[in-house]
């Protein structure tokens, strides 16, 4: 009985990614940026962007395309004590990488907005047609509403990386310890 159980689990287990693919190629692209619910499967395509795997983004990377990660960053705990310190999560990215933090959002505050669009600015050299790639984690709609919102912008050539670092992390690419650039609201 025991082996029948432990051979139904492999069984299982083996299909899970092919299980995962099929919700991600059944997620329809909404008509509006999502709102909650940030990390659940994403939809496989973005209009106006193109949609890049690792072995893709990896190919852009070489070429030394703009890579904008806006992975989210935990505030710091108010009300904490005078003295108390206070580590924030680390958070590793893909070598090279603007951190956009907590630009991803479905509703972005005036201040954000700004604070997105001046990084992307700065991130293409204020050239609209340069490559761009936006990305965070697998899962993860805070990049396909970043990477919307750039197409939006009027970026032509925007990238959005679905796997992030997840994906870069699984192909045995490097990641190094990144730190937001400074919001304008801190």
């Amino acid at each position: 009985m025991l082996h029948r159980l432990a051979l139904v689990l492999l069984v299982l287990a083996a299909a899970m990614p092919a299980a995962f693919a099929q919700v991600a190629a059944t997620v329809p692209e909404p008509a509006d940026y999502r709102m909650d619910d940030y990390r659940a499967p994403t939809p496989a395509t973005l209009k106006g962007a193109t949609v890049v795997d690792t072995a893709a983004a990896k190919a852009l990377h070489e070429k030394g395309v703009a890579f904008v990660d806006v992975m989210p960053r935990a505030p710091k705990p108010k009300g904490l004590p005078a003295g108390t310190l206070w580590h924030p999560k680390e958070r590793r990215d893909i070598p090279g990488s603007i951190w956009l933090v907590d630009t991803g959002y479905g509703a972005l505050a005036p201040v954000m907005r700004d604070y997105l669009m001046k990084g992307l600015e700065a991130a293409t050299r204020g050239d609209k047609a340069a490559p761009l790639v936006l990305y965070c984690q697998r899962d993860c709609w805070m990049s396909w509403n970043a990477a919307r919102r750039a197409v939006e912008a009027g970026y032509g050539a925007v990238h959005w990386y679905p796997d992030g670092t997840d994906g870069w992390a699984e192909a045995g690419l490097p990641l190094v310890v990144a730190e937001p650039v400074a919001r304008p609201d801190e």
